[in-house]
């Protein structure tokens, strides 16, 4: 018998994740060169990690023959003081991506509903379907969350609600006061998956710990791979109540996330000078690659994240001139959306860059 027979039959349809092209990989097989390729299409920060982050790692990986704190004690305990919250009321994983997974491993079962957004973040789906869980995605209206659908789509087969604000694809946040009045009202049987991996950049990010401190089933996801910069060291956390927390820990894996990953994630919050730095700086850049599109007569939709989604008119067209040119973007068909583009804010060399190249393009 083949492996594919002796598979799960969920897996042989289950839907691919498909990442933002590398750099190398677009120079090498369009024969460009990769000091002249900008990448901007995997919602990275520009402006790398803080430099306090680097020789952190550095340091850390001077030991790299010792396995890693299994508890994730030094950065829980930072993670703490941040927040003003007790360490066991934070799970940390290999990326927000692993907490997402974990809620399946604790929460799910074949049948259970969970609801979500569309489009939303692809893996929301995919770790449903891995725990034979059915996704209820309920359309945005006019680029933005519809909570009020969201609320109607509860049913006593509901598990958990996801809401990403920022969103992702679109960038749109929901108003705070909102967003904690749509988790207040949630019914006793369904826990409330607030994905905040932008929060850092919105305006108006909702603060959950008035929430937890009443009780509320809801747990925070937050990232360093953005504002922070430690995307490719892969590093998240959530943060609930203590039992929820716990909860999520008895299902992670032992050394989860590795000392390099720790030892950054730990110094990069201890700079927040550098991490409003990186927030002032995406604004600004956000600002003028909308002001940009506006020159163009490109729709776009106002963002609150570090990326803008533009229209283009045909998508796949121009996602390919701009990589021809040495651009890199992401292209967004695969939600629903084949005429417009995601792009990330660069920094202001490349996001001139991506406007030339982009008139170019549409043209």
């Amino acid at each position: 018998m083949q492996p594919s027979e002796l598979a799960k039959p969920f897996v042989l349809t289950f839907p691919a994740y498909v990442p933002g092209r590398p750099i190398d990989d677009v120079a090498r097989d369009l024969g460009l060169d990769p000091a002249g390729i900008i990448k901007l299409a995997s919602n990275e920060n520009p402006f790398g990690p803080s430099p306090r982050a680097v020789a952190a790692a550095t340091a850390a990986l001077s030991q790299g023959q010792l396995y890693p704190d299994g508890g994730c004690s030094a950065l829980r305990g930072r993670l703490a003081a941040h927040y003003g919250l007790p360490p066991g009321q934070f799970v940390i994983g290999n990326g927000s991506n692993e907490v997402i997974e974990l809620l399946g491993h604790v929460f799910l079962n074949p049948g259970d509903e969970v609801v979500m957004g569309l489009p939303e973040f692809v893996v929301y789906r995919l770790v449903s379907i891995l725990f034979g869980a059915v996704p209820v995605e309920v359309p945005l209206r006019g680029f933005r969350n519809d909570l009020a659908g969201l609320a109607r789509a509860i049913t006593p087969r509901t598990k958990l609600v996801i809401l990403a604000t920022p969103n992702n694809p679109t960038g749109t946040a929901s108003p705070a006061a909102a967003v904690l009045a749509f988790i207040r009202g949630l019914p006793p049987h369904v826990i409330c998956v607030l994905d905040e991996a932008y929060a850092e950049f919105a305006a108006d990010a909702p603060d959950l710990r008035p929430l937890l401190a009443e009780g509320c089933k809801v747990i925070g996801l937050r990232t360093f791979s953005k504002v922070y910069g430690l995307a490719s060291l892969r590093v998240g956390y959530g943060y609930a109540s203590a039992e929820l927390a716990g909860l999520l820990d008895r299902v992670r894996q032992p050394f989860n996330v590795n000392a390099v990953a720790q030892a950054a994630a730990v110094a990069a919050l201890a700079d927040q000078d550098f991490a409003r730095h990186c927030v002032r700086e995406t604004r600004a850049g956000l600002r003028r690659l909308e002001a940009g599109f506006t020159a163009l007569g490109l729709e776009f939709v106002p963002s609150e994240a570090n990326f803008t989604l533009v229209k283009v008119g045909d998508g796949a067209r121009v996602f390919d001139a701009l990589q021809r040119r040495g651009v890199i973007v992401r292209p967004v068909s695969n939600y629903g959306l084949p005429e417009w583009l995601r792009i990330t804010v660069g920094t202001s060399d490349q996001n001139e860059r991506l406007l030339a190249e982009l008139a170019a393009a549409v043209r």
